[in-house]
């Protein structure tokens, strides 16, 4: 029974040639959940899965480069013959529903019933999800945003979302086996902390005593090589850059190891 993570897309704030902006898939044992829903990542998930077997949808905030591929979602699982057999849990903050309503248009997210069944994330959140366990962590950015931690059969994936440096990120990733976390800003701005540089990144990761760090969500003023570099300095163990179309299992008290992309056969 294995934990397993592919990465959807990386990009941020928006998506480019190849690169969608942020979205995962982590499997463990018979479930499947889509982890944060920015552009191009719908298309994305079904090079791995049917989006109607998915067993829960979860959105770390309600910015667009997060959660805005959820609108053709709405579209593929509701009118393009995707639709699921019971409505998929959308763990997300509590807006979501109102948001995509208004987006089509409707007072409330009742005609979403069929597809989405929405449930609001909190501080100290936590689900089962067939083997698999969630738990949320209330993390620092400009809206309400949360970090994961998800578990099973004894392995262990943290995720911080988007965040600025905050003790609650180090607690959420203690110990993990792999710990996915943004990378996206060169430097902070005066009086901003809403995001991680490469360096908060690493030291977030030593504090935790991860077991390997995997740098996403980097941003314009920075390449994804140097901001992995710069991560792994102040780290100090192994550090890998998330790319598009690889696959990490995800293994209790050792590295966690690249299985496939998809350009492999």
């Amino acid at each position: 029974m294995s934990l397993t993570l592919t990465v959807l897309g990386t990009a941020s704030p928006h998506p480019g040639p190849g690169r969608p902006c942020s979205g995962y898939l982590l499997r463990g044992g018979d479930a499947e959940v889509w982890v944060d829903a920015g552009p191009g990542t719908f298309a994305e998930l079904q090079r791995h899965t049917d989006p109607a077997r998915l067993s829960a949808i979860w959105i770390s905030h309600l910015h667009a480069d997060h959660c805005a591929d959820l609108l053709s979602a709405v579209y593929g699982l509701a009118y393009g013959g995707l639709t699921p057999a019971a409505p998929i849990p959308v763990y997300a903050p509590r807006d979501l529903g109102q948001r995509l309503a208004g987006f089509f248009g409707q007072r409330d997210s009742g005609f979403l019933s069929g597809i989405f069944d929405f449930r609001p994330l909190y501080d100290g959140h936590e689900a089962r999800v067939g083997e698999l366990r969630l738990r949320s962590r209330a993390v620092v950015h400009d809206t309400e945003a949360y970090g994961l931690r998800a578990e099973c059969a004894g392995s262990v994936l943290a995720y911080s979302g988007d965040s600025g440096p905050c003790a609650q990120l180090a607690e959420l990733a203690q110990g993990a086996d792999l710990f996915l976390c943004e990378a996206d800003i060169d430097r902070h701005r005066e009086g901003e902390r809403v995001h991680l540089t490469p360096e908060d990144a690493g030291a977030v990761a030593r504090a935790a005593g991860v077991r390997e760090l995997l740098v996403t969500h980097v941003g314009p003023t920075l390449t994804s090589q140097d901001a992995t570099t710069r991560a792994a300095r102040a780290f100090g163990g192994r550090t890998v850059q998330a790319r598009e179309g690889d696959v990490k299992v995800v293994r209790a008290s050792t590295p966690a190891s690249f299985v496939r992309s998809v350009d492999e056969t």
